[in-house]
C-alpha cells in the first residue's frame, strides 16, 4: 500500500529519473507568484510614493543649487567690497602726502622746498607705520635673497661677508608679503 501511494506522488520517466507530480508543481508555482507578485493597487501606490520622493529630492537639489549660487555671489561681492575698501583706505592715507607735494611745488625758495620734502618723507614713514609696512634694505644689513636684490657686488676687506654697502632702492614688506625687494650693492 505504501508503494501505491508512492506511485501516485512520483512518476518515473523513460531514463529512470523521478519527476514530481504536476499537481505539486502548479501548487508551488501558485504559492511563489502569490508571495512575489503584489497587487496592482499596491504597485500604483508604491509608484506614487517613489514619484513623490523623487519630486522631494529634486526640490532639495534645486534649493541646494540656488543656495550655493547665492553663496558664491555673496562671497564674490564681499571680496570685491573688501578690495575696494582696502584701496580706498590706502589712498585715503596717501592723499595728505600728495597735498603736501603740491604745496611744496609752489615754493621757489630751495630751503623751503627741502624743508617741505623732509616733512613729506616723515609723513610717508608715518603712513607706512600705520599701514604696518616695513622698509627693508639698509646699509650695514647682511644680504638676504628673500629681501634684497643684489645688483652690484664688490670686494672690500673693511666690511663683513655679504654686507650691504649701498642701497639703490629701498624694499618694502607687510608681514611676510614682499611688496618690493630692495636693490642693493653687497661686498665680499
Amino acid at each position: 500500500m505504501a508503494d501505491k501511494k508512492h506511485e501516485k506522488e512520483t512518476k518515473v520517466d523513460i531514463s529512470g529519473e523521478n519527476i514530481a507530480n504536476n499537481e505539486e508543481i502548479s501548487a508551488e508555482a501558485e504559492e511563489e507568484t502569490a508571495i512575489e507578485t503584489p497587487s496592482v493597487e499596491e504597485l500604483k501606490r508604491k509608484i506614487e510614493e517613489l514619484e513623490a520622493l523623487l519630486k522631494e529630492k529634486e526640490d532639495q537639489h534645486l534649493r541646494m543649487a540656488a543656495e550655493y549660487d547665492n553663496f558664491r555671489r555673496r562671497s564674490r561681492e564681499e571680496r570685491e567690497a573688501t578690495y575696494t575698501d582696502a584701496v580706498a583706505d590706502t589712498v585715503g592715507e596717501i592723499l595728505p602726502i600728495i597735498d603736501n607735494l603740491e604745496r611744496a611745488s609752489m615754493y621757489d625758495d630751495d630751503s623751503k622746498v627741502k624743508e617741505g620734502l623732509v616733512m613729506i618723507a616723515k609723513s610717508v614713514e608715518a603712513v607706512f607705520e600705520k599701514l604696518k609696512v616695513e622698509s627693508v634694505g639698509a646699509v650695514g644689513e647682511t644680504f638676504d635673497p628673500n629681501l634684497h636684490n643684489a645688483v652690484l657686488h664688490a670686494e672690500d676687506d673693511e666690511h663683513g661677508e655679504g654686507e650691504i654697502v649701498e642701497v639703490f632702492q629701498k624694499g618694502y614688506k607687510k608681514g611676510n608679503k614682499m611688496i618690493r625687494f630692495a636693490m642693493v650693492k653687497t661686498v665680499n
